[in-house]
């Protein structure tokens, strides 16, 4: 049976139900975020650590030249050293006869003597290659789903500069590319670039690898240090031509999914803040206008006996029905979301199962989270209630101070009609409430500035990467670094109309404790076609010496412009250099480092040396540019813009779409439950003035002029502080999207702003309109008999 209370409880609820729903949709909002990013923070980790322990993912990484098997040996008599796994892995040119281009095959051996250790295989479907066939393969899944490849289908293959037609018998996956790309590469292209697992002898004897290895993964034994297997690793294979063995964290596809995990991290943090604090400011409202109304019941029920603690847990009461219905319906919310968005990350990240996972202690996280920031919100109001005595409270509350507002004593309402000039009287006897209302509108405006921001970044990404930094058709690279006649031999490549010299070396950069294994690329120093830009996109002069990289590895090393790094060349005579940081560029797609062409050449003691080219291509040519790129033995990879570009629009400008779309939802909830929630507020306060108005002989419209005057005035003075939050707070998440493999440049569009101002606008119109409807039903006869 229900206590008095709580039967008074459920009464006041049924009355307050549209604002209850209003406050409960926006806490909803932030924890539908909370949850549904929890989640999806739980589904990956969950996924990545059980596919990387079932499928046994390496612990370190090393690439070479060429070592014996032998190596491979000593390697594992290392200490720390669990398991090795030597093989080769080289890049070969795929011919698809429904591409235009060459695709890239990146072709890893398969162990013949004994099944994988490290980076096993896991298969979708067919079986491994037979140990006596040369030509079967496995290949990725990512890489068949997009070519629409079957098992038995044939893929054409430059192997070495011989062409050779290779069996698919599966599909797999590995956990070395859940996220599958080329190397240096941050967008997946499924289409040109596939994952290809064949039989070591096969591609070890096409290469003059056979008793050899170029590449070879470790397991690390529990405890053991990474960094000083690291090292001995290195010393080890130095004289074949290792380029720096690296952590599984710096793996490029293990660092991709971090990458992501920090994104979502973030969101489940800002975001939920960011709306439970326009909850609070809703909750704290609500009761305290409660409060304000029932001052005589309070009394009566101090008078019948009930204690202070009583009556605040009562009112607290009010708070916490408001959090488990907010905690419910972003559960559900988030349950559904999650279950829709998980699909989204299969495009860019290949498990054999991504199975959305509920994350139950994010639920119980989101009801503790919720009440904390309830209670803080109704805590003053509540206390309030409590400290008020019953002698005090049976007495109406003392009349309002009508005195004219600041505006009138200045006499800037001149003209001003009587119903503007009292609403401006309301706002200045309620300085706080006021406050709190405008607060509330500001933190709804700013939800709306970021899904246009969001917008406007990706167009002048697109804008600023491919148009005015990029500006070649296509770039090429080699198999093998090449002298002068392997440049000339890609100028005359039919159609080309500009070409630009390319090399690019494999180097440690370091700064103090903290260094970076990558490539630093030499440029001409009149370079047009790839242009170094700062952040106002004006080109960057190449200097003679020193290093220009981008601006996040800079953060990454903790370098400014004019200091010295260390840049150790991990190929070649591997020389070690000192140089300055000339300058930071600005780019927003993985990390890089260039120096002055002819620099870089004489830093290696080479010629006219080159391993790829930027190109220009005649568009009435293109196809037989490509028809003979696919025919060029040396060429190893091509690099088409506008198929780049269409990656990026089909994945990173997809997923901010869809979080776009998500994110502009949210916002129109809060913008129409903050303003329709004030609006039903003021109105429940003034109620008795607003019909003492009309028995006196004012208008319907002239009584709708007071109170919609009222909140017009603090709507429209939100707005400004609303827009510049929404800038800051658009700077935060732009910041929180921002990683080692991709970043988000700010921009905010005056359109953006617009639109913001506009939905505000309509959500107040609209409330405004359902509350207008409620001044038709104001009780003029209880006006009447009320005593004052």
């Amino acid at each position: 049976m229900l206590a008095p209370l709580d039967r008074k409880l459920l009464r006041d609820l049924g009355r307050m139900k549209g604002q209850m729903v209003a406050v409960s949709l926006v806490m909803a909002c932030g924890l539908t975020m909370m949850i549904m990013t929890r989640s999806l923070i739980l589904t990956l980790e969950g996924t990545r650590d059980a596919y990387y322990q079932t499928n046994r993912m390496a612990d370190v990484f090393g690439s070479l030249k060429r070592a014996p098997m032998a190596m491979a040996d000593r390697i594992a008599q290392l200490p720390g050293v669990a398991a090795v796994e030597p093989r080769v892995v080289v890049e070969v040119t795929l011919d698809l006869p429904w591409l235009t281009e060459p695709a890239t095959g990146h072709i890893v051996s398969l162990p013949e003597d004994r099944p994988q250790i490290l980076n096993q295989l896991f298969l979708r479907k067919g079986r491994m290659p037979r140990l006596d066939e040369r030509r079967e393969v496995v290949v990725g899944e990512a890489f068949a789903l997009a070519n629409k490849l079957e098992l038995g289908d044939t893929v054409a293959a430059i192997i070495n500069g011989r062409r050779d037609s290779l069996v698919i018998t599966g599909i797999g996956l590995s956990p070395e590319f859940v996220f599958e790309a080329r190397a240096g590469e941050t967008l997946p292209d499924n289409k040109r670039f596939g994952v290809i697992w064949m039989n070591y002898r096969a591609v070890a004897v096409a290469y003059n690898m056979d008793g050899g290895f170029n590449d070879v993964c470790v397991d690390l034994a529990p405890g053991a240090n990474a960094e000083e297997v690291i090292e001995q690793m290195d010393l080890l294979l130095e004289n074949y031509g290792a380029f720096g063995a690296f952590t599984r964290k710096d793996q490029p596809s293990a660092r991709r999914l971090d990458d992501e995990l920090s994104v979502l991290r973030a969101l489940s943090v800002v975001y939920p803040i960011v709306f439970l604090s326009v909850a609070a400011f809703m909750v704290n409202a609500v009761l305290a206008r409660l409060i304000r109304l029932q001052r005589e019941q309070i009394a009566q029920l101090k008078a019948l006996g009930y204690s202070s603690w009583q009556v605040g847990v009562h009112y607290l009461k009010f708070a916490l029905v408001i959090v488990c219905l907010g905690t419910v319906l972003g559960g559900v919310a988030g349950k559904y979301l999650g279950t829709g968005l998980v699909n989204m990350f299969t495009q860019f990240f290949k498990f054999p199962t991504l199975e959305f996972q509920f994350d139950y202690s994010a639920l119980g996280l989101a009801l503790v989270v919720s009440a904390v920031s309830a209670t803080v919100g109704v805590y003053g109001v509540v206390k309030q209630a409590v400290s008020l005595p019953p002698a005090e409270a049976m007495r109406p509350e003392p009349p309002a101070d009508f005195k004219p507002s600041l505006l009138e004593r200045m006499g800037l309402t001149k003209g001003m009609s009587p119903g503007f000039r009292m609403a401006l009287r309301n706002i200045e006897r309620k300085p706080f409430q006021s406050i709190f209302t405008m607060a509330g509108l500001a933190l709804a405006t700013g939800l709306m500035v970021l899904p246009g921001a969001m917008g406007n970044s990706i167009d002048y990404l697109l804008t600023f990467q491919w148009n005015l930094a990029q500006r070649q058709d296509v770039v090429v690279f080699l198999t093998e670094p090449a002298g002068g006649s392997g440049f000339h031999d890609l100028t005359h490549l039919p159609g080309v109309q500009h070409a630009e010299p390319v090399r690019s070396v494999q180097a440690r950069l370091r700064y103090g404790h903290r260094y970076r294994r990558m490539a630093v690329t030499g440029l001409p120093r009149d370079a047009d076609l790839n242009r170094l830009l700062n952040e106002k996109g004006d080109p960057m002069t190449m200097p003679e010496d020193g290093v220009i990289m981008s601006k996040m590895l800079g953060e990454i090393l903790g370098v400014e412009v004019g200091d010295e790094v260390q840049l150790n060349v991990l190929e070649g005579q591997r020389p070690t250099r000192s140089v300055v940081v000339r300058g930071l560029l600005t780019d927003y797609s993985g990390v890089a480092a260039y120096m002055d062409l002819e620099a870089l050449r004489r830093l290696m003691r080479e010629g006219d040396t080159v391993n790829g080219a930027y190109l220009k291509v005649d568009q009435t040519r293109w196809e037989d540019f490509m028809k003979e790129v696919k025919e060029t033995p040396r060429v190893s990879i091509v690099l088409v813009k506008r198929e780049q570009l269409a990656a990026f629009r089909e994945t990173i400008g997809q997923t901010i779409g869809i979080l776009r779309s998500l994110y502009f939802t949210l916002a129109i909830i809060v913008a129409f439950g903050v303003v329709y929630n004030s609006a039903r507020i003021a109105l429940s306060e003034r109620s008795r003035e607003l019909a003492t108005l009309r028995v006196v002989g004012f208008t319907q419209r002239e009584v709708g002029s007071v109170l919609l005057g009222e909140l017009s005035i603090l709507v429209l003075a939100s707005l400004p502080f609303g827009l510049l939050f929404g800038r800051g707070l658009a700077i935060f998440i732009m910041s929180s999207f921002s990683t080692e493999s991709v970043r988000m440049p700010l921009a905010v569009s005056p359109s953006t702003y617009s639109i913001a101002v506009i939905v505000v606008l309509t959500a107040s119109a609209l409330s405004f309109w359902v509350v207008s409807r409620m001044l038709r039903k104001l009780d003029m006869v209880g006006v009447l008999k009320a005593r004052d």
